[in-house]
């Protein structure tokens, strides 16, 4: 396999190492007993990613014809990969609830990435899309590793069922795409980056599943996947980062909306899952400013930012914003469409060159 700047897969988790680690501490066992779990299990999926990467993944059969290859395993509770086969392409819904959300959601990221950006699959080359659902018990994740789509069942206390947001396999599966395309390196400036990709790309897969407008959109990522116990709406907020969840056991959002509040951190990677809120908040500007199907205009920007050759796996912000107004110029001319994307980077901070 070859993508731009060489093939690298990385583990991608939906639920940030800081949110973990915080409910690691809580004194209730049933709590901090899954976290603890999921993160002991994160790190042995993180190290196989790696091993994988050195030995060299199992080449994958493709066609690209512009139909999806959907195949979802269950792992029945195990961690066991693929797990077993419980419906292919084609197959009627079974009563696995899970089983159809993830197939469902296969689905619509192939749609969009067809439909919108002409994509056949997240490698452009027909890829098959596979799931496994019901990996171990009470995981607090969802994940990719470089190959396929993992979801936990949630421990019904802090998490539900993974598979509910179908923004959340998006996300994961646009890691897919990045990893690619620009394969972006996973810290810092450019790992945020990698994770406002995927939480833009989400967004723009829910929106389209529900025909929402940039006005009509919530512009949540992971809505429904919190438990009623939890206060909070969703993982994160691209309208208003920072705002997402503020609970007594998760901690406060930590997400940053501009520069002037950027994280310095050496955890989570150098805090890819945190100052992601930064560049994500500029698509919502971008994209609500234009009105209309977020992923026409503003998502094509970002989509030709990320697919056309130019983005290196070190990019900083700057260097992605001013990629975008590029793109914008080049596809949409001296317009509103270079208009709103220069005006909302400069709204969160970020230079363009």
């Amino acid at each position: 396999m070859t993508t731009h700047g060489g093939y690298e897969p990385v583990f991608c988790t939906i639920v940030p190492p800081h949110v973990l680690d915080k409910l690691a501490q809580a004194e209730d066992p049933s709590l901090a007993g899954p976290a603890r779990r999921t993160l002991q299990r994160d790190a042995y999926e993180r190290t196989q990613r790696r091993l994988t990467t050195v030995i060299g993944a199992t080449a994958v059969a493709a066609a690209a014809d512009g139909k999806p290859r959907r195949t979802v395993h269950d792992a029945r509770h195990g961690t066991d990969l693929p797990g077993h086969k419980v419906r292919g392409e084609g197959d009627k819904p079974g009563k696995d609830a899970t089983v159809n959300r993830a197939y469902a959601g296969l689905g619509a990221t192939f749609e969009l990435f067809l439909q919108a950006y002409r994509r056949d699959s997240i490698d452009g080359n027909g890829l098959p899309l596979n799931a496994t659902v019901h990996y171990d018990r009470d995981y607090n994740n969802a994940f990719w590793n470089g190959e396929q789509m993992v979801f936990g069942d949630g421990d019904g206390e802090i998490f539900l069922d993974f598979t509910i947001p179908i923004d959340v396999i998006g996300h994961e599966l646009a890691h897919g795409v990045t990893q690619y395309t620009a394969n972006l390196t996973y810290f810092g400036q450019p790992g945020a980056l990698n994770e406002s990709l995927s939480d833009v790309f989400g967004a723009l897969i829910k929106q389209y599943t529900l025909g929402q407008t940039a006005a009509e959109a919530d512009w949540l990522i992971g809505a429904g996947l919190l438990a009623p116990r939890v206060t909070g709406v969703a993982l994160r907020s691209m309208k208003e980062p920072g705002t997402a969840y503020d609970d007594d056991v998760l901690g406060k959002d930590p997400q940053p909306a501009t520069m002037d509040d950027f994280v310095r951190t050496g955890r989570d990677n150098g805090g890819v899952h945190i100052n992601s809120g930064i560049p994500n908040h500029a698509f919502y500007l971008a994209a609500t400013a234009l009105g209309g199907h977020a992923w026409e205009r503003a998502g094509q920007v970002w989509y030709d930012v990320l697919t056309g050759g130019e983005l290196k796996q070190q990019a900083m912000f700057a260097d992605f914003a001013t990629l975008t107004v590029k793109a914008a110029r080049e596809r949409f001319g001296d317009g509103e469409e270079l208009d709103a994307v220069s005006k909302a980077w400069e709204q969160v901070g970020v230079r363009t060159l």
